[in-house]
């Protein structure tokens, strides 16, 4: 009996879950590249993709597990709706402009 998804296998040495990932391109079982398959990401996707430098506080983040562990950790929904209002004005601002 066999466990696993047969989609998790490298096909010809690449995983196709992750194959052109990075080029926005696939093969097909020959090997070839199909131009339709390509992906372009948008001007908001691409300076988020700049703008993020891949670190991160720590110890901020172990702080926050720490308060949620011990049921401290407070959620202001006030704080989240004006950050999701925030939000959506940028993007109707960007469409409109």
């Amino acid at each position: 009996m066999k466990i696993g998804n047969p989609l998790d296998k490298a096909v010809g040495g690449v995983s196709p879950r992750t194959e052109g990932a990075s080029t926005g391109k696939t093969s097909s079982s020959s090997g070839s590249v199909s131009e339709s398959s390509k992906v372009t990401l948008s001007t908001v996707a691409s300076g988020l993709i700049s703008a993020a430098d891949g670190t991160f506080d720590a110890d901020k983040v172990s702080s926050v597990k720490e308060s949620i562990d011990n049921g401290t950790y407070k959620i202001s929904p006030e704080v989240i709706a004006d950050k999701l209002i925030g939000n959506a004005k940028e993007l109707l601002q960007g469409k409109q402009g």
